[in-house]
């Protein structure tokens, strides 16, 4: 995928949509939006082969457990992936990478829905 510098860009081009994103801006508090951006990287990083420093330091991902506190709706879902969409396509990756780490966006944003309420 290229490595750390490619989720670095794709993670904080996320962030930028993020930031003018009524639903989702509040679910990533101002005084830890930096520590967010850092722990998806690493665990991106992590997942597509990279070193384990996401699991060294946080221990298992367990990423339903970890946004369980907040409400993700399919509204939410799918404002995560539009941001996300709009970051790996700025990436430019191989047509088979871009495939790939895109599946697993999907996959991984149904995953994280834990409510259906508005």
């Amino acid at each position: 995928m290229g490595g750390r510098p490619t989720f670095e860009r794709l993670v904080r081009r996320f962030y930028v949509g993020v930031a003018d994103d009524p639903v989702l801006r509040p679910m990533y508090p101002e005084e830890d939006l930096e520590g967010a951006i850092q722990r998806l990287t690493g665990f991106l990083e992590q997942y597509w082969g990279g070193p384990g420093a996401y699991s060294e330091e946080r221990g298992h991902p367990r990423l339903r457990m970890r946004h369980q506190p907040f409400k993700v709706n399919p509204d939410a879902r799918d404002r995560w992936l539009a941001h996300m969409r709009v970051a790996v396509d700025e990436l430019g990756l191989a047509p088979l990478q871009e495939g790939m780490l895109w599946g697993y966006l999907e996959r991984a944003a149904m995953a994280m829905v834990n409510t259906f309420e508005e």
